[in-house]
């Protein structure tokens, strides 16, 4: 599972990161960034920019958007099969900008918060999907979820499970707006190679979102 995640990088390093595509230039570092909140992606809906969708999906056939609150990871193994990601994963796909997530680390009763990130430190994307959904008031709201997939030998020690982390070279494909079948897709959806990765301790104050400050990615000094 992926629940907690950062965005800190300044416009110019995101621009860089996914170059071709629009950048707002107001961009405003995130350090602990929660489920229901605005998250950046860039959709393959034709834009070729960056916008916010919410973070929690929530099928076009939904009668309550509170279900949004239940899907904010997808399973890789079942997104063929799964009614609520089926069709997004077919048609209506997109990236999810980050440059690092939290995984919870359970040891001798306790929990550690963990930072992971890459070891470049540069920013990256998470494979996601997306959709619109229409209330009966005529508004709009455009959510998302992050894929998850078996954790690589790093995070192995953390979690059971890790967000989907796709290189840059598989950004065409993944934006690609014409209908793919998983034959197409599966392959891109495997574990991030771990010696790409790094992480470390870091402080409890990532267990509440109102916390979104640079001392929840600090590293901590001592565990618990």
């Amino acid at each position: 599972m992926c629940g907690r995640f950062t965005l800190t990088a300044d416009t110019k390093k995101l621009a860089e990161a996914f170059a071709g595509f629009e950048v707002p230039a107001d961009m405003t570092p995130r350090y602990n960034i929660a489920p229901s909140q605005p998250v950046a992606v860039i959709a393959n809906n034709g834009q070729n920019k960056v916008e916010f969708f919410q973070w929690g999906l929530i099928p076009s056939w939904a009668k309550d958007p509170k279900i949004g609150n239940r899907m904010i990871n997808a399973r890789s193994e079942t997104l063929a099969e799964k009614p609520s990601f089926r069709n997004a994963y077919k048609r209506r796909r997109c990236l999810v900008l980050s440059d690092g997530f939290y995984e919870w680390k359970k040891a001798n009763g306790a929990k550690t918060p963990m930072f992971i990130h890459l070891a470049s430190d540069e920013p990256f994307a998470f494979a996601g999907l997306w959709e619109s959904w229409h209330s009966p008031d005529g508004s709009t709201i455009l959510s998302c979820t992050i894929i998850t997939t078996e954790p690589n030998e790093l995070l192995v020690e953390i979690h059971n499970r890790m967000p989907v982390i796709l290189p840059p070279a598989a950004y065409e494909t993944w934006l690609d707006p014409a209908e793919r079948g998983p034959d197409q897709l599966t392959s891109l959806l495997r574990p991030f190679p771990a010696a790409e990765m790094a992480a470390y301790p870091v402080s409890t104050l990532v267990n509440n979102p109102k916390n979104d400050l640079p001392e929840c990615v600090a590293p901590r000094q001592t565990l618990l």
